[in-house]
């Protein structure tokens, strides 16, 4: 498959290393030439360098050949005029375009993208993706990760085990034995910064992030068992107005489950949020001045989520808000260097705008009979749902004679929308859905044994 990418920042990167692992053919197109020098120095790719909104750019990449086309640079503009080139001039089949702009993303204006008018495929708003990322979490505090899979049939659920743990130093074949009637399966655990793809033997220490698939209505249960079954919070308290900021509060006022404010800088804008939010209460002020979080009774505010454009002030914010007692602190962070660091501060949940947005546009390329893919861990692991076809090697056979690549395993399995316990003598059938977890080095080896041929949404 051949995959032009336009823009080489963190985002468009990541999905041309992505693509390039797996023996895609990938051009990447960027106004920076220093970049994209570096990108091919690193990755078997082909660069050129200049605007993608272009035609003539379009056509030294050979648009006409090409099967997809993914739009990341910073300019909504470049990304929507880049997606019509590409249809109109070199007729690629498949358009995904990042747009930023609300103005863009608006559903009222949903009938723009139709190939009578602005032929996009797939639209992705970071915003959007991130605010859900963010309500995930909040509904799980136990959790510092959460992946919705299979229609909300089963979850992937990261934890973190402290010393306070009930299931450290216990192998996990004990654990099976212990709770058989649980529908859960740990499937990798993150060891003194280094990735475990568990096995029978594995055992869990204190200070291993944990991550576990989970069927839906044993959730609560394992996060009891996990010493994670923390209540639902019932005020939230949002530092930053952006967008993600906005979105975020609509949501929580919808559910009504929850007392919110929110903390803007910006006076013009938090006249616009105050006018806008009906049952949020806004404040006009700096989030780092203990005045004004005092203010908003960051005393007894039980979950704090920093949503800034900055990272450094959301780390700041969050470290705060944990001396004031905050149950929960969510942080959106950036800097890949910042959110490996801190979780060992105390922040509970780290939001990678670039894992999340690698992992949309993921689900939006289908390989053989693969049904989606999220990346995990900024890219460590990855998580796959699969679809058991006619010719697939295990079909009919038992789950204890299924040979997988190393550093691939079985996390759960979906028949006719109902997760199954995972049992040795449980046969894989036709339609069945597989979600898989796999390091990164081994995720090629999973598209092999589920491609019939490639296909796309």
């Amino acid at each position: 498959m051949k995959v032009i990418v336009c823009g080489a920042g963190r985002v468009g990167s990541t999905i041309a290393r992505y693509l390039a692992q797996d023996d895609n053919e990938v051009v990447v197109i960027d106004t920076n030439a220093d970049r994209l020098a570096d990108m091919e120095s690193s990755l078997d790719i082909q660069t050129v360098a200049g605007f993608s909104s272009y035609p003539s750019v379009l056509e030294r990449a050979n648009a006409a050949d090409a099967d997809m086309l993914v739009a990341v640079t910073a300019s909504d503009e470049v990304n929507l005029v880049t997606c019509q080139a590409a249809n109109s001039l070199f007729k690629v089949p498949m358009k995904i375009a990042r747009l930023r702009s609300k103005e863009y993303t608006n559903p009222k204006w949903r009938d723009l993208y139709t190939h009578d008018a602005l032929p996009i495929d797939v639209v992705i708003s970071p915003e959007v993706e991130i605010a859900r990322a963010i309500r995930r979490n909040i509904s799980f505090p136990g959790a510092f990760d959460v992946l919705t899979l299979a229609g909300d049939k089963v979850y992937l659920l990261g934890m973190h085990c402290d010393e306070t743990c009930p299931l450290i130093n216990t192998p996990l074949r004990q654990l099976t034995e212990l709770f058989p009637d649980i529908n859960a399966v740990i499937t990798g655990v993150m060891h003194e910064g280094k990735l475990i793809v568990a096995d029978s033997d594995t055992r869990i220490n204190a200070g291993d992030d944990v991550y576990i698939f989970v069927a839906a209505e044993n959730v609560k249960r394992i996060l009891s068992l996990f010493g994670r079954d923390q209540q639902r919070a019932k005020s939230a308290l949002i530092l930053g107005g952006n967008d993600v900021g906005l979105s975020l509060a609509k949501y929580l006022e919808r559910s009504g489950r929850m007392r919110v404010t929110l903390i803007e800088p910006d006076e013009e804008r938090a006249k616009f949020l105050a006018e806008t939010l009906s049952q949020t209460t806004v404040i006009q002020g700096d989030f780092l001045d203990t005045v004004v979080l005092e203010e908003a009774d960051i005393d007894i505010v039980e979950t704090v989520i920093a949503v800034s454009g900055n990272d450094e002030n959301n780390i700041l914010a969050s470290l705060t808000a944990k001396k004031y007692g905050a149950e929960q602190t969510v942080a959106v962070i950036e800097k890949t260097l910042y959110s490996q660091m801190v979780t060992d501060l105390g922040i509970d949940v780290v939001i990678d705008p670039k894992d999340i947005m690698v992992s949309s546009i993921l689900q939006h390329i289908r390989r053989g009979k693969i049904y989606a893919a999220y990346s995990v861990r900024s890219g460590l692991c990855e998580v796959l749902e699969a679809d058991v076809f006619d010719s697939f090697e295990y079909l009919g056979a038992a789950l204890r004679d299924v040979r997988l690549p190393a550093g691939v395993i079985i996390g759960a399995l979906v028949r006719n929308g109902v997760s199954l316990p995972l049992r040795g003598d449980t046969v894989i059938e036709k339609n069945d859905r597989l979600l898989l977890f796999a390091d990164a080095d081994s995720v090629k080896q999973v598209e092999k044994m589920f491609t019939v041929g490639l296909e796309f949404f």
